[in-house]
């Protein structure tokens, strides 16, 4: 007699064959899956986020000033960005025997930090009639000294209202705009940023300074 092919029965039969046959097959396509994944993860470049604090910090990393007057080893340094005052003197090796440690303490402020370009002058015993007395005034400028000032001057950043008050055309009213709007970079800043009108600008620009 002819025999028949049963399907259902041989399905039937060979059941847990197909079924883990079907899951072998799952996990196969799964795995290949991952590979092409981690594969085109692999061929991208590595992307970091560097917060806008660290990013600005790192593109100036050092900062130059000049160190001179009654120091050690006086010249140019270059220091650590944020460095302060005091640090500028440790590396100039610090004060000379004949440094005015009483005018360093009085006016100049060692925990001041520090702009790329700026001196600092540390005066001598006695050299106040040479150079003028020394002034606590720091702008934070390029190229602005810390421990000078020019005899007979007012030094707006540092004046109190009285001496403003006591220049030509200024009054209290326009002492007080210019204490507020400190520190200046440049004596002519009082003119747009303290008011100050041109005419009397002039007639006292060569009475006042900024350091």
């Amino acid at each position: 007699m002819e025999s028949r092919f049963d399907l259902a029965q041989f399905f039937e039969e060979h059941r847990t064959s197909f079924l883990l046959g079907l899951v072998g097959l799952f996990l196969l396509g799964v795995g290949v899956l991952s590979a092409v994944v981690v594969g085109l993860n692999q061929s991208k470049p590595a992307v970091e986020i560097i917060p806008a604090e660290e990013a600005e910090l790192s593109q100036v990393e050092e900062i130059v000033v000049d160190v001179a007057g009654a120091v050690e080893k006086p010249g140019v340094y270059r220091l650590s960005a944020g460095s302060r005052i005091n640090d500028a003197l440790v590396a100039a090796g610090g004060l000379s025997a004949d440094a005015d440690r009483v005018k360093v303490e009085r006016y100049i402020n060692l925990a001041q930090k520090l702009n790329d370009g700026i001196k600092i002058y540390i005066p001598s015993v006695g050299e106040q009639e040479a150079v003028g007395a020394v002034s606590s005034a720091y702008s934070g400028v390029e190229g602005s000294v810390i421990g000078t000032s020019t005899q007979g001057k007012v030094d707006i950043n540092t004046a109190s209202a009285q001496d403003l008050d006591a220049l030509w055309g200024i009054g209290e009213k326009r002492a007080a705009a210019i204490i507020e709007n400190r520190p200046y970079g440049d004596i002519r800043e009082i003119e747009t940023r303290a008011g100050i009108p041109r005419n009397v600008f002039e007639r006292i620009k060569d009475k006042i300074s900024v350091y």
